[in-house]
């Protein structure tokens, strides 16, 4: 594995832009929006890729029997040389690298739903499931006329949001700085007198799609603070011209709930790979 320098991102993009699930986080690291890393199997010609977000999600995608590449990957997914304190998730595209990780990864991986006992962390790869939504405006706006809007204050997200909000997804995770996403970049505040709530925002903004992102703060959940924050965001992406995107793990079922809530539907289910810490 070679980790391109920022200025050779551009080989990776190509190969990218096939990527048929979700790729706007890759995108986002290749295309320069966020800092991330990228590794390919060769400097000059590369065929294999891998993209690392700085929030912890990674794409594999290119050639799969890449041999060599496949080797050096195995030793970065149990993090053998102990080189990061933290997880990875990742996808792999084409499904031709999931019967490539089998075998590669065949000892030393566990199903999610075998692990809750043994609650393995290191030097194991666990099995997971992506769910990949797909909007639909109709129920959106049926949800719409029955969703109860909770007593609270809504704002644009400014800097104080962006320093103060605390938790994992959160914008802070998703851009460099807050001015990179102020410029680039939207999110929506909820407050409950004057304790911030919650903050939905974009995860991420290329083309015509917008990813959302959504934290809630524990005291405040379970007060419909999370569809009425997020039905925000998903009118002003509407308003401009974006399709809303939604992605989460399976297991995640409050984000699995939230989004069938806001009027999104499965669309496609992935093997998702949880990287040793």
């Amino acid at each position: 594995m070679i980790e391109l320098k920022k200025n050779d991102y551009h080989k990776a993009l190509k190969e990218l832009l096939k990527v048929e699930i979700n790729n706007l986080f890759a995108r986002a690291v290749v295309e320069n929006h966020v800092s991330g890393k990228v590794y390919v199997d060769q400097q000059e010609e590369p065929s294999t890729f891998y993209v690392v977000h700085p929030y912890g999600m990674s794409l594999l995608f290119g050639k799969h029997d890449n041999e060599e590449f496949n080797l050096q990957f195995k030793e970065h997914a149990l993090n053998t040389k102990g080189k990061r304190d933290t997880h990875i998730w990742m996808q792999a595209f084409p499904n031709m690298w999931h019967n490539e990780l089998e075998t590669l990864f065949a000892g030393c991986s566990i199903d999610s739903s075998a692990n809750k006992t043994k609650n393995q962390t290191e030097q194991i790869i666990e099995l997971n499931t992506r769910v990949n939504f797909k909007f639909d405006a109709d129920k959106f706006n049926a949800l719409q006329n029955k969703l109860r809007v909770p007593s609270v204050r809504l704002k644009s997200t400014t800097e104080k949001e962006f320093e103060s909000m605390k938790g994992s997804v959160i914008p802070k995770n998703f851009w460099d700085n807050y001015d990179d996403f102020k410029k680039n970049g939207v999110g929506f505040s909820t407050y409950i007198d004057d304790e911030l709530a919650c903050t939905a925002f974009s995860s991420c903004i290329m083309d015509d799609f917008l990813e959302l992102g959504m934290e809630t703060v524990p005291e405040h959940r379970g007060k419909g603070m999370a569809v009425y924050t997020c039905a925000q965001l998903v009118e002003y992406s509407l308003e401009h011209g974006y399709e809303p995107i939604w992605a989460c793990s399976l297991a995640n079922k409050g984000s699995y709930e939230l989004a069938k809530k806001l009027g999104f539907e499965v669309s496609l289910q992935i093997p998702y790979y949880r990287l040793s810490k």
